[in-house]
């Protein structure tokens, strides 16, 4: 069934045991794409939704034995727990069904570069915000911003029209949010160059994108709550994500070449 082929994916925040997890689309998703190596970077589980009551239908198990299934194959699977999943960091160092438990890798790319692995929420104290994108908006917000979705894309099937993201689009226009995604970038990219390596590849803000900050490449895989976006490498090394609308993937970012930053680099880009 697969149509596509990457040698590496990353998919973060499916948030399973969450209402607006859009487990269907993500079976589809990994139905239809091929890789050698899959990362899943945190919040696969959504534990505080479990603990709320949760919800849990049939799909979201089939989500896991997808992923049991292709590790099974062959293919090289790691498992970065986030927050959500954070109990899951109990089990760092150990393999469950192929899937290899850690609480971050670095990712070699085919053509040298080394790349961060990781959820993210490590740079919440950095940008000063106790949580992912929703505490910039509000608990009650975001749940609201999540209803609306539904509902438009309800009405949109209804009327044959694909998945599109309303929550990501009014995000977008929200000042506070964007101005935590930009402090939330920085962090990550500060990370990945105090280290030394080329660029970190995250999730934790349900915001994908794919941009150089100063020269150190900063990848976010977004989510499967609100975009249905995944992070693909290819086979020359290049990468660039891909968002599912139910029936084929679209390529909707590319990895930026050269320095695309226009402002005056930090003191950690020159220092």
């Amino acid at each position: 069934m697969a149509s596509l082929s990457y040698r590496s994916l990353w998919i973060s925040d499916v948030h399973l045991g969450f209402k607006e997890c859009k487990a269907e689309f993500l079976i589809n998703f990994l139905n239809h794409c091929e890789c050698e190596y899959l990362y899943l970077t945190g919040d696969l589980i959504d534990f505080w939704s479990l603990r709320r009551g949760g919800y849990w239908p049939a799909a979201h198990s089939e989500v896991l034995k997808a992923i049991l299934a292709k590790a099974r194959a062959g293919v090289r699977v790691w498992y970065v727990p986030g927050n959500h999943d954070e109990v899951v960091r109990d089990y760092l160092g150990l393999s469950v069904g192929g899937i290899e438990i850690v609480r971050e890798i670095i990712h070699h790319t085919v053509d040298g570069r080394r790349l961060l692995v990781i959820h993210g929420d490590d740079c919440d104290s950095a940008v000063r915000c106790g949580g992912p994108l929703l505490n910039g908006l509000g608990d009650w917000a975001y749940d609201l911003l999540l209803f609306a979705n539904r509902w438009y894309n309800h009405w949109r099937r209804r009327w044959n029209h694909s998945y599109w993201s309303l929550a990501s689009f009014l995000k977008q226009r929200i000042g506070r949010a964007t101005a935590y995604i930009a402090r939330f970038e920085a962090a990550a990219a500060h990370e990945a160059a105090r280290r030394g390596l080329d660029g970190v590849i995250c999730g934790h803000i349900h915001h994908a994108a794919l941009r150089d900050i100063h020269g150190v490449l900063y990848g976010n895989d977004g989510d499967w709550v609100e975009s249905c976006t995944a992070l693909a490498e290819c086979a020359d090394g290049s990468l660039e994500i891909l968002r599912w609308n139910a029936q084929q993937a679209v390529i909707i970012a590319r990895e930026p070449r050269g320095l695309l930053e226009t402002a005056p680099a930090p003191g950690w880009a020159t220092g």
